[in-house]
């Protein structure tokens, strides 16, 4: 028992936790969003017969087609994906893409083996030729 409440008290189980309860939470804020203002307004504008896009229906050789919940379903996902790539995705990426441009100016690249190395390496860490530091090479 003792690992499993440790397992449990780790900070990383309380923050998913956290993020789970969150993100259902604002998936419920999205869906009543979309449900109760976005398609109403989209079913005001285009003159649709009901006032939501979930009753929205047709019928073919007596079977009903309720398309509507899926419009619903597709503006919540929709606009979920948008807020988690801008808010997520898009910072992350960009941060990352500076870590990384901060680590390729660290290094060089081997005159043999076209490796990268740091660029006070004296010796290649892959060929393990000899390399001539920048200040000593002769200027052309």
């Amino acid at each position: 028992m003792g690992g499993f409440k440790q397992f449990l008290l780790r900070g990383n189980i309380v923050e998913l936790a956290v993020a789970v309860i969150i993100g259902a939470t604002f998936s419920g804020l999205v869906q009543a969003l979309v449900r109760d203002l976005v398609t109403p307004l989209i079913g005001a504008i285009t003159g649709g017969r009901q006032p939501n896009f979930a009753e929205y229906s047709f019928t073919i050789n007596g079977s009903q087609f309720k398309y509507g919940d899926f419009l619903n379903h597709l503006i919540t996902f929709l606009i979920i994906s948008a807020i988690v790539y801008w808010l997520i995705v898009a910072p992350m990426t960009r941060l990352i893409s500076l870590l990384d441009r901060d680590k390729t100016a660290a290094t060089k690249q081997c005159p043999e083996c076209l490796s990268d190395i740091p660029t006070e390496a004296r010796r290649c860490a892959h060929c393990t030729v000899e390399l001539v530091p920048d200040s000593e090479k002769p200027r052309q």
